[in-house]
């Protein structure tokens, strides 16, 4: 099963949030579908010096629970790691980097799932997932070399730019992991993502933002941004380059009140389901 999105989250401030208030925010700032295609063609405008970044206020579609044609009015999807780029436009590529999934936990070794005082794994209640051990220099350099490959396969299929999930695993972690221990994680990922000349996206966990000079992020994947008015913080640290995804009627009015003129802002059901079953919904209005 492809993987889902993280409606359930736990957002951890206090020392985090004043570490990261204390750091300069980066100024550098360095688009129909043919799913079925099996050689999608790269973007045109990337080249071999620099990523892509993705445009700025454009029509954007969140298909990482199945592919699909996207809308006449989209310019950029996201999509999960075993699917294909949509040809022509912006593509951004899923990968669940932080925890492994219950169909995948058997092909990672035992001492790189993270494990409680007992021996007993850590474990994403919500979403059966073992979080990834990334305590130390070593293993977070033995979890990103796995990861790498996944980013090298994204490059591979054309797509410009990867998004690595559950960043904020740290605070489902018991604290066993910290924000440290994330921060140097997503740094390998973003040096190797950079040298495969793919942009790299923060997903959510909005206490970390103000390290994206540190961390080398270049945009925001912001789920639900506009129900928790967190938005602005996205839009501040990313200088707008943010792409939203909301889950209620409620979140996508606030979002689109406050930011309808700066960010991409999708609504969409929280299976981000595909059309056809009876729980799709895409809205951007």
């Amino acid at each position: 099963m492809p993987p889902v999105k993280r409606v359930l989250r736990t957002v951890v401030l206090g020392a985090v949030t004043a570490l990261a208030t204390s750091l300069t925010l980066a100024a550098c700032d360095p688009g129909k579908d043919t799913s079925a295609s099996p050689k999608p063609s790269p973007s045109p405008h990337r080249t071999a010096t620099a990523v892509e970044l993705p445009p700025l206020h454009a029509g954007f579609d969140y298909q990482i629970g199945g592919a699909y044609p996207p809308a006449a009015d989209v310019r950029v999807v996201s999509r999960d790691r075993s699917s294909s780029p949509a040809r022509g436009l912006y593509n951004i590529c899923y990968v669940n980097a932080f925890q492994a999934q219950p169909e995948e936990r058997g092909q990672w070794p035992a001492d790189l799932l993270l494990r409680d005082a007992d021996g007993k794994v850590v474990v994403d209640k919500d979403w059966n997932e073992a979080l990834l051990d990334i305590r130390t220099p070593d293993k977070r350099r033995r979890v990103a070399a796995r990861v790498d490959r996944w980013i090298d396969d994204c490059a591979k299929k054309g797509f410009d730019a990867v998004e690595p999930d559950n960043y904020d695993s740290y605070t489902r972690s018991h604290e066993l992991l910290t924000a440290d221990d994330a921060t140097a994680f997503i740094t390998l990922l973003s040096r190797h993502a950079h040298a495969r000349h793919l942009a790299i996206g923060q997903k959510n966990t909005v206490e970390l933002a103000g390290l994206r000079s540190r961390t080398g992020l270049d945009f925001a994947v912001a789920e639900e941004c506009g129900e928790y008015d967190e938005c602005g913080e996205y839009a501040k640290a990313f200088h707008d380059r943010v792409v939203v995804i909301e889950y209620t009627d409620s979140g996508l009015r606030k979002a689109r009140s406050a930011f309808g003129d700066r960010l991409s802002i999708v609504r969409r059901d929280v299976m981000v389901s595909t059309p056809g079953n009876a729980d799709y919904v895409r809205r951007t209005r």
